[in-house]
């Protein structure tokens, strides 16, 4: 007894076969900057996806802009239209941790357009996760530090006024 699939069954159980494979660029992870950096030549003038932590300032310059993203190895300078920028709220420094982006463009060893630099010409940013201010609390030694030197200021202050002459009255 044979079975025959009429009309669009075929295509049906075709298409839902080959959604069940899994492709790789649906699990793609990003590239890591030690990556990019050691096999420059192999991703030169491809399509990216990088992630980390904006840091530094985000320097504008007209419609574009860079900004330098950092994954905790290097950082890499990415070049990005104003709109991406103008979404970046915070970028790590010593008072902040910056925002932490995930972006996706066109990779170049040695940047024809930048002087040669090796950059990222991002296509889309998108934002992961919001930076923060960091709380900076005085270690105690700080503190008992500016304790101590303000009273030595202070006698010093008191010695001074007390040594002063008083001019005579005749």
């Amino acid at each position: 007894m044979v079975m025959r699939v009429k009309g669009y069954g075929f295509i049906v159980f075709y298409v839902i076969s080959l959604s069940l494979i899994p492709y790789p660029s649906c699990f793609a992870e990003p590239i890591s900057s030690k990556e990019l950096i050691e096999n420059a030549k192999q991703y030169d003038g491809k399509v990216v996806e990088y992630e980390g932590e904006a840091v530094g300032e985000v320097m504008r310059r007209g419609d574009y802009g860079w900004v330098n993203v950092n994954d905790g190895e290097n950082a890499i300078g990415v070049w990005a239209a104003r709109d991406f920028l103008n979404m970046i709220n915070f970028s790590g420094s010593y008072a902040a941790t910056g925002d932490w982006l995930k972006v996706k463009g066109g990779f170049n060893r040695a940047c024809l357009i930048h002087g040669g630099d090796l950059d990222i010409h991002a296509e889309e940013i998108v934002k992961i996760k919001s930076g923060e201010l960091k709380e900076r609390a005085w270690p105690k030694y700080k503190q008992n530090l500016v304790i101590y030197l303000a009273g030595v200021l202070l006698c010093l202050w008191l010695i001074l006024i007390m040594s002063r002459k008083k001019p005579s009255r005749k």
